[in-house]
């Protein structure tokens, strides 16, 4: 990856990686946790001469794979710091999954948005919160299929990476907090993002 933050976070991910994976609470649900970020990682490192991303974006990734990886560690329905929050608040269920949702809507929203500015006529305005809205929901739903998949093929093997914790409307919740996520992203983010792909295309063509 090219310049010394990406190469860095690239570098504490990687260490985050190993540790999230020494003694994991259940292993195959670390590695289906964490199969994301194996396949991420490469792809933008493979990616990084060509399209290189915003310092958002990619400080964003790096915030994620966090997330992923202590979720991946412990199991969502089992991270210490959500089972604090549910005592604190008196909730009913570990909410630590609801942060991973709103972050798997939150941070492909800057991405997503980034590429379709950077690749597409598509600018900022109405259709690009539309488009960026409409995708990351679409990768949440492709998320909630390969869990439903996980679960037919695991059976009761898979019932931690589940994680519903005796929600029955646990995929629905999952999906909003996703679509809530992304939608915060681009009110909150959104001009940052514009003014840092700015000087990167300005860089890249200077």
């Amino acid at each position: 990856m090219t310049g010394r933050e990406p190469r860095a976070l690239l570098a504490a991910g990687a260490v985050a990686l190993v540790v999230s994976g020494v003694a994991p609470h259940d292993r195959l649900t670390w590695l289906l946790e964490a199969l994301p970020i194996l396949i991420a990682g490469p792809l933008l490192v493979a990616t990084a001469r060509r399209f290189p991303l915003t310092p958002l974006a990619y400080r964003l990734i790096f915030a994620h794979a966090l997330i992923l990886l202590t979720g991946a560690h412990y199991t969502y329905a089992e991270v210490p710091l959500g089972d604090w929050v549910a005592g604190a608040f008196d909730l009913a269920r570990n909410p630590y999954d609801r942060l991973g949702h709103f972050a798997q809507g939150f941070v492909p929203a800057i991405v997503a948005r980034e590429i379709l500015i950077r690749r597409t006529p598509v600018r900022s305005g109405k259709w690009l919160v539309w488009l960026v809205l409409c995708v990351c929901l679409a990768i949440s739903a492709a998320y909630e299929i390969f869990e439903w998949g996980a679960a037919v093929i695991g059976g009761a093997s898979a019932d931690a990476f589940l994680g519903t914790q005796g929600d029955q409307w646990d995929t629905q919740w999952d999906m909003l907090m996703a679509l809530v996520g992304a939608a915060t992203a681009q009110a909150l983010l959104g001009r940052l993002h514009d003014r840092q792909i700015a000087r990167l295309e300005e860089h890249s063509h200077g």
